[in-house]
């Protein structure tokens, strides 16, 4: 069965397709990306505007028909924080419905955190151990902590690398004082959670997740992303606070000339190094391994592990998303007429 995963979010509308098979890992044969840019539109009330709104329907729209030259057989479309947490969503995911056909599902923070958590221990194996994992994205960041398939501790902040750029970075380039408020904004965020995994115990390993971290990685002198998943690539605290100063220095069009920031992800990029230095700092890490896996694949790995084969043939338990009547099933990719 071919299985495609399209994640709508602040920045990009993104669809992986692998061959699913039972016991097999979850690696793409394709990956489309088309771009929404949700995030650089400072909206009321954190509303989704019209042209945001015209992005996203264009988007998934391309994103399906992507998915039926591909022949995908089953598809997940979702969404992240940034669509799920805004004021106009339910208006949004139906006019995505009534334009594409495509009814877009939300799983919730810890959800998100979850399924994160799952591929990235699926990602490292049981020899991790103790493992915490930190990912963020453009509307949110979500942080697991856990030695066993399902994390111990799972929660979801508002600390987008795209949401605090736009509540704290404005006009760029900000100023001192704006970078100052932003680690103060971050440290109150995170005090409880670093409290809360103190309390659990030291972890042996600490990852870190999403572009990103990626971006920073690569910024502090990592392998590029051809380079393919299995090179290890790592962060430190010390490196991304050197990143901060870096950044703040130019406005977003300069950030995007540096090694490792893709323009479309320029403008937000100093919020996201803020937000991993101050989360690192109050959690006492000094560097991390950086997983290839992450949400995407987290979802992929959870149908994977549900196939099962009586009498020769594969059985689908569907994912269960926040929803009302928690009845979100797959989307079969037929023909529209």
């Amino acid at each position: 069965m071919r299985l495609g995963v399209l994640d709508v979010g602040s920045n990009a509308a993104q669809l992986q397709v692998v061959d699913a098979f039972a016991g097999g890992p979850p690696l793409p044969i394709r990956a489309v990306k088309i771009p929404t840019r949700l995030g650089e539109e400072a909206c009321a009330e954190g509303e989704i505007g019209q042209n945001g709104q015209d992005r996203i329907v264009a988007a998934v729209q391309q994103a399906v028909e992507a998915a039926r030259a591909l022949n995908v057989d089953q598809l997940y479309p979702f969404v992240t924080a940034a669509i799920r947490d805004s004021s106009n969503r339910d208006d949004v995911l139906q006019r995505v419905l009534d334009e594409t056909g495509t009814r877009l599902r939300f799983l919730s923070g810890e959800q998100e955190a979850r399924l994160t958590y799952f591929a990235v221990r699926s990602w490292y194996g049981w020899q991790a151990g103790r493992l915490l994992n930190i990912d963020i994205g453009g509307g949110s960041m979500e942080l697991a902590f856990g030695r066993d398939a399902e994390p111990e501790l799972a929660v979801s902040l508002p600390l987008g690398a795209g949401r605090v750029s736009t509540g704290y970075l404005r006009p760029d380039p900000p100023s001192k004082a704006q970078v100052k408020d932003l680690r103060r904004y971050v440290r109150q965020q995170v005090r409880e959670v670093a409290n809360r995994v103190q309390w659990e115990g030291t972890p042996r390993r600490v990852v870190v997740s999403s572009k990103t971290f990626k971006q920073l990685a690569r910024f502090g002198g990592a392998a590029c992303g051809r380079k393919g998943p299995f090179v290890r690539r790592r962060v430190s605290r010390a490196k991304i606070a050197q990143s901060v100063r870096d950044l703040m220095s130019v406005s977003a069009p300069e950030r995007a000339q540096f090694r490792g920031v893709k323009p479309t992800r320029a403008w937000q990029i100093l919020g996201g190094a803020v937000v991993a230095c101050e989360t690192m700092r109050c959690l006492g890490i000094e560097r991390a391994e950086v997983s290839p896996w992450a949400l995407r694949e987290g979802i992929m790995l959870q149908y994977l592990s549900s196939l099962r084969l009586p009498d020769g043939e594969l059985t689908l338990q569907p994912l269960t998303f926040d929803e009302s009547d928690q009845s979100a099933t797959v989307r079969a990719l037929t023909p529209r007429s």
